[in-house]
């Protein structure tokens, strides 16, 4: 079972053939939506909606922990591809941009970023070392080579708050940490996929120069964005499918 979660511009997965949908409880809350169950070609997949049905719930209180565990635990999800629209910081990283990042910063704060979390449990620590898992990455990328659309292999996610977008000062910041592309949903999802021992791995669509940066010097402009992942999210579901014909 493939697991998929969408962000900004994949509220649905039209290749996606549904069978049923599930609305599922967990020990940490209700996820984002229902699970939604099917198939592409013969591969079984199960469908998640980020931010919930109509695009309603921000970055910072999208519930990360129930999202995770009604895939891994309800769903018996064996591996993730998060889909996530980013800003791109780096000259070839321009809108419309296809990524699998192979690095993350974190700078959110305040969100639940852990199943560990005190109690009479033991304390556990994860290794996170490579955040992304490698196999499914190498996967991706050859699913991108498949579908003739080239995927960047490498970037370092920078997790922001938000869900305001940075300021070209900030931008130059992550910058100077060595960040390639900005988002605001890369943590703690892809550590709390780690602590589930579920494979996890991300495709970013660049929709936007980042703050200060090329066309966004001044402003970013929203009608662009919309347009960019309109175009580029009909590649993504291309690169998945491309991803679950391989994989069965």
């Amino acid at each position: 079972m493939l697991a998929i979660i969408g962000g900004s511009g994949l509220t649905q997965l039209s290749c996606l053939e549904i069978e049923r949908r599930e609305v599922v409880r967990t020990p940490y809350g209700e996820p984002s939506g229902t699970l939604a169950y099917g198939s592409i070609g013969r591969q079984q997949v199960v469908f998640l909606a980020r931010h919930g049905h109509g695009h309603t719930i921000p970055p910072h209180r999208v519930n990360y922990r129930a999202n995770i565990w009604a895939l891994v635990k309800a769903a018996g999800a064996d591996g993730i591809v998060s889909v996530a629209s980013v800003g791109g910081m780096r000259d070839d990283l321009k809108p419309g941009a296809l990524v699998v990042p192979h690095q993350i910063i974190d700078y959110t704060w305040g969100r639940l970023a852990t199943f560990f979390d005190g109690g009479d449990a033991a304390v556990v620590h994860v290794d996170f070392t490579e955040p992304y898992d490698r196999s499914l990455r190498e996967r991706l990328l050859r699913a991108g080579e498949m579908a003739l659309l080239p995927l960047a292999g490498t970037a370092v996610y920078a997790a922001t708050q938000g869900p305001r977008l940075e300021s070209a000062a900030e931008i130059e910041r992550l910058v100077r940490d060595g960040a390639d592309i900005v988002g605001m949903t890369g943590m703690p999802e892809a550590v709390l996929a780690r602590e589930l021992k579920t494979p996890y791995a991300a495709v970013c669509v660049v929709a936007n120069w980042a703050a200060g940066r090329g066309d966004s010097t001044s402003a970013i402009r929203f009608d662009q964005i919309e347009a960019v992942l309109h175009d580029s999210m009909g590649k993504v579901r291309r690169v998945i499918e491309q991803l679950c014909a391989a994989t069965v």
